[in-house]
């Protein structure tokens, strides 16, 4: 079973019109254990924005989920550093760093994330990949992820009833198979998937950590599932969609240990 958005997508990367009926996605629920998943990610992202501190102080856990995504995300690509230095902003690693630069800049991405996924990309890469690429490759796909990408961009500004969770392992797991970019990739496809859970109402506060949840359930499970992915079975899409899941899970349990820190004070 393979996604349909791979090839035949069209020559350019363009979305094409915002389809009416429930999407090409919608037999990824059907998978065994991912409707389940699905539903325990969302159950526990709801527990993390029912907390009582969301209520004054949403934009310090927003800010510190951002901090604590960067740190995760840049882990996943082989720079893992101590939360307390990159506090400190004693770390000057450049994946560190992009990672950091994406996370902060997301949130001026919202507005155009559903409209002009293509522009939102290549500006997550320019952030990602300033000080590891060279300047003219800064935000440009490779021509040959044209079609791939055009499929994608039409997924993710059309309309679907997966939810958000699904819709954001698909994302982030075409991205990290595609590596459109050649450099920073992971960290823009794991900054994609966020913004669709943001822009589709899982966590539209920002609050949770998805990418400390990959980190927690180990880079080896992470590199397995991913794998899967690019398998294009559907043991492997179960696997991945699921993986992504539980990850999700694990990031609002993060998020609510930021919101208890900052209960205590």
């Amino acid at each position: 079973m393979t996604i349909p958005l791979r090839p035949g997508a069209g020559r350019a990367a363009r979305p094409a019109p915002r389809p009416t009926g429930p999407g090409p996605l919608a037999p990824l629920l059907d998978l065994p254990g991912v409707a389940d998943a699905a539903e325990g990610a969302r159950t526990a992202v709801d527990r993390l924005l029912g907390h009582r501190v969301l209520r004054r102080e949403s934009a310090g856990v927003s800010a510190e989920s951002a901090l604590r995504g960067a740190r995760a995300s840049a882990a996943l690509e082989g720079v893992d550093v101590p939360l307390a230095e990159l506090r400190a902003g004693q770390v000057g690693d450049p994946v560190v760093q992009g990672a950091l630069r994406v996370s902060v800049g997301l949130g001026s991405m919202v507005g155009t994330w559903d409209r002009a996924p293509g522009q939102v990309l290549a500006r997550l890469h320019v952030l990602a990949a300033a000080d590891l690429a060279a300047r003219d490759d800064l935000g440009r796909p490779s021509g040959a992820a044209g079609p791939r990408l055009g499929a994608l961009f039409s997924i993710i500004t059309g309309a679907t009833t997966v939810p958000a969770v699904v819709l954001a392992g698909v994302v982030h797991g075409e991205l990290a198979a595609l590596a459109p970019f050649g450099t920073q990739d992971g960290v823009v496809a794991r900054a994609a998937g966020r913004l669709v859970g943001i822009t589709r109402g899982l966590d539209p506060k920002a609050v949770s950590v998805p990418e400390v949840g990959f980190v927690e359930l180990g880079r080896p499970a992470y590199d397995a599932a991913l794998e899967g992915y690019r398998s294009g079975g559907p043991a492997g899409l179960a696997g991945w969609l699921v993986h992504c899941c539980r990850a999700a899970e694990h990031g609002a349990a993060e998020g609510l240990a930021v919101c208890e820190s900052l209960l205590r004070g």
